[in-house]
């Protein structure tokens, strides 16, 4: 392995060393680089805005050496995953008289394994490790060498063995990075800065949350942290970010990017807003309030918000038959619904607004929450996601199941009145194992027809939307409760 690796090493250093001969010799080419001129890969300045829907857009704005007339520029360092069609070029010196009239996108990338792919059937030498020469037609380099001598012999070389592998000279269409080549006609002579954008796939952004909630469930400190994961093919040094979080229609699909991971725990401590955010169109951009590096293949994570002592909510709620809803037609088959689970769920609520010490427009991503045990050690209690969320408006998440409270749901009466009426009676138990009382939820889904009426019910209810209805029972410690209720269909 050690060997292979020097091998391709020394490939690479052979590589280098001819395409500074071919750059020298390709003059009949127009976009070689001796008639192209580069433009230098330290950009002036760079902003990039990114979108959590895996696209990015670019501004890089550079420094151009034209002449008056046609020029040929090769503009590198641009992402890998560039969309071509997206590119935009305007002179800040010179916009009416310097414009881009044709431009080629190069991505054929120089490597060790194109370039042995290039000199099939082509005269190559190499040298192995105790000296001996070898020349002939290569046959393969996709494992070991093959080559054929011009007497037809056919001779093997491992690849461990090989210290030193020459080509003739190097392959036209390869380049060592991607590369916009431009023809510019420029009416003057002289530097002009000039700025590109365009668009890139390959780099995403998303919202993660860290919650801490108190001894008691009544408050928490949250830390809201940007997580950006940039697999575009290119570093942005020193860049101005903006980040934009809402549902941006394209017109073609691009690829999910990758969860950021968990971003580290908050602290209750109050510090100034690295993002500022305005209302944008229809959806919000946060724009960090320093420069920072974003390399490629790089997962960066960055604090947006924080708040401390935010008011919650503790919820127990039993939906005993989640699965079920109302689908616009009548259900009459008596055994349907029966089904159900004990599993009473854990869930946390809170306002984000101002009175809570919250109140920025919160972009969609997890939330994991955490609470310190007898030790003091924050341990993991659970996580959800949330959807993009404006001021003002409530989050509840779900974040388990207790372990100490049970739900137990049964039909225990089904009646076809007439053809055009059904009754039945569900009973639901609520047992607390805890210490204390606690209230839980019970939401009821009335399924078999839009048209209903409760009867027999042992104990109040509201009703939450047309086809469903609430139960909120109190159960004290260590103790049961029990919920009846006859609902009666009739079309």
């Amino acid at each position: 392995m050690f060997r292979r690796k020097m091998f391709f090493g020394l490939l690479g250093l052979a590589v280098l060393i001819v395409l500074a001969f071919a750059v020298g010799c390709q003059s009949g080419n127009p976009f070689t680089a001796q008639h192209t001129p580069v433009v230098g890969a330290k950009s002036e300045a760079v902003d990039i805005t990114i979108y959590n829907q895996n696209i990015a857009l670019v501004k890089d704005k550079r420094t151009l050496a034209l002449k008056s007339g046609m020029n040929e520029i090769r503009f590198t360092d641009v992402a890998s995953q560039i969309d071509p069609t997206s590119v935009q070029f305007a002179s800040l010196a010179d916009p009416t008289g310097t414009r881009v009239i044709e431009q080629n996108y190069a991505y054929d990338i120089v490597g060790s394994s194109k370039i042995l792919q290039k000199y099939l059937d082509q005269t190559v030498a190499l040298v192995t490790e105790d000296g001996t020469k070898y020349t002939g037609k290569l046959l393969s380099g996709s494992d070991d060498i093959i080559l054929q001598s011009d007497d037809g012999q056919v001779t093997t070389v491992k690849l461990a063995r090989v210290r030193e592998l020459k080509f003739p000279q190097l392959p036209g269409g390869l380049i060592t990075k991607p590369t916009l080549i431009w023809k510019i006609n420029s009416s003057r002579d002289g530097n002009q800065d000039a700025q590109v954008t365009y668009m890139t796939n390959g780099i995403n952004w998303k919202a993660n949350y860290v919650v801490v909630v108190n001894a008691q469930d009544t408050a928490m400190n949250l830390n809201g942290w940007v997580t950006i994961d940039n697999q575009s093919g290119a570093t942005y040094e020193d860049a101005r970010l903006k980040l934009v979080a809402g549902d941006v229609r394209r017109v073609t699909q691009v690829p999910a990017a990758r969860d950021g991971g968990i971003a580290p725990a908050p602290t209750a401590a109050k510090s100034e807003p690295q993002f500022t955010q305005q209302d944008f169109f229809e959806y919000h951009l946060y724009s960090l309030q320093r420069a920072t590096t974003i390399r490629n293949r790089e997962t960066k994570q960055i604090e947006f918000t924080t708040a401390a002592n935010v008011p919650i909510t503790k919820l127990f709620v039993y939906d005993g038959a989640s699965n079920l809803r109302f689908y616009g037609y009548q259900i009459t088959d008596p055994n349907y619904g029966k089904t159900s689970n004990a599993k009473v769920a854990v869930m946390l609520e809170f306002k984000n607004s101002e009175a809570n010490k919250m109140g920025m427009p919160l972009p969609k991503g997890t939330l994991r929450v955490y609470k310190a045990d007898s030790d003091g050690s924050n341990q993991f209690i659970g996580e959800d996601n949330i959807d993009h969320t404006p001021r003002d408006e409530m989050i509840r998440l779900n974040i388990g199941n207790a372990f100490d409270v049970v739900g137990e749901r049964k039909q225990t009466n089904f009646v076809k009145v007439s053809d055009r009426v059904i009754e039945e009676t569900y009973q639901i138990k609520i047992r607390n194992h805890k210490k204390e009382a606690v209230e839980v939820r019970v939401p009821e889904h009335l399924f078999r027809w839009s048209n209903w009426e409760l009867k027999n019910l042992s104990q109040d209810y509201i009703k939450t939307d047309a086809q469903t209805i609430e139960f909120r029972v109190n159960i004290p410690a260590d103790g049961e409760k029990i919920v009846n209720y006859t609902v009666r269909y009739s079309w």
